[in-house]
């Protein structure tokens, strides 16, 4: 799959949208100018976890992903990089932030991708992805888009 960004992206199943995750995943390893960062929106059931499940599966093909709401974050361990993923949705300050060591994933080698990206909008790195994932149809249950766009930087290749 080829993507330039911004992408928007139609998805109409779990399996395109972890798909789509692990494209990205591809670009971000073959590519180490690309940000380490990707930050996630979307309402609840969207598909965030499955698009993380789809990055994943790329770097730490071994991994069990699945929602770390309750932990706040899983880290999945692959042979050169690691997945650091958090689910942010309970965090309600920066000082909830800090205590979960989110400031020190920045500086680990590994790629941190975020779930509800939106609540901590003033810890977000200079440099990021922003994927965001909207229901689209009300008529098709599983039909998605998601969006792309760079943050902090330009790009204008084939992604």
């Amino acid at each position: 799959m080829s993507l330039t960004l911004p992408a928007f992206i139609q998805s109409n199943s779990t399996d395109e949208t972890e798909a789509i995750g692990k494209s990205l995943a591809e670009r971000l390893i073959s590519d180490q100018t690309l940000p380490r960062f990707v930050a996630l929106y979307g309402d609840l059931g969207v598909g965030k976890t499955a698009f993380i499940r789809g990055f994943t599966s790329r770097i730490a093909p071994n991994a069990r992903v699945k929602s770390p709401t309750f932990s706040l974050v899983h880290e999945y361990r692959g042979e050169a990089l690691s997945v650091f993923h958090f689910d942010l949705y309970r965090i309600e300050d920066e000082d909830e932030l800090y205590s979960i060591g989110f400031y020190d994933y920045l500086d680990r080698r590994g790629i941190c991708l975020t779930e509800w990206s939106e609540k901590i909008e003033y810890a977000l790195p200079d440099r990021y992805l922003r994927v965001e994932i909207v229901k689209n149809s009300a008529e098709y249950v599983d039909s998605r888009e998601l969006r792309i766009t760079p943050v902090g930087f330009t790009f204008t290749e084939n992604l």
